[in-house]
């Protein structure tokens, strides 16, 4: 996993795990790596992963089983889709279609 140093860490490691589950990497109720596990195997501190996991639970994408480990909640991908839309249409749609109107492009020369 390559980072990029305009946005925390933790935060592009929640976007991983969600891309994962919009792919169908991840399924419901499907374990994930322990906190050291995806630590170690991306190369960062366990306090970053775990920041991560808190977020991601507090978003109700992740649960955690006491003493067993992570798992993907049910409706996480509805979650996720619906919160990456949401940014989408809010963030990088705007400046899309500011883009689009300044270099004078069409709908149909797009498609």
């Amino acid at each position: 996993m390559e980072f990029n140093s305009n946005r925390p860490i933790y935060l592009q490691i929640c976007d991983w795990i969600c891309e994962k589950i919009l792919s169908g990497d991840l399924a419901p109720d499907s374990r994930i790596q322990s906190v050291r596990e995806l630590g170690a195997e991306i190369g960062v501190n366990p306090n970053t992963v775990m920041r991560s996991y808190e977020k991601l639970t507090a978003d109700g994408i992740i649960y955690n089983k006491r003493g067993i480990g992570y798992f993907i909640c049910p409706d996480a991908r509805a979650i996720v889709l619906n919160a990456m839309k949401q940014e989408f249409m809010e963030k990088e749609l705007p400046l899309i279609l500011k883009k689009l109107h300044l270099l004078e492009i069409r709908p149909e020369d797009i498609f």
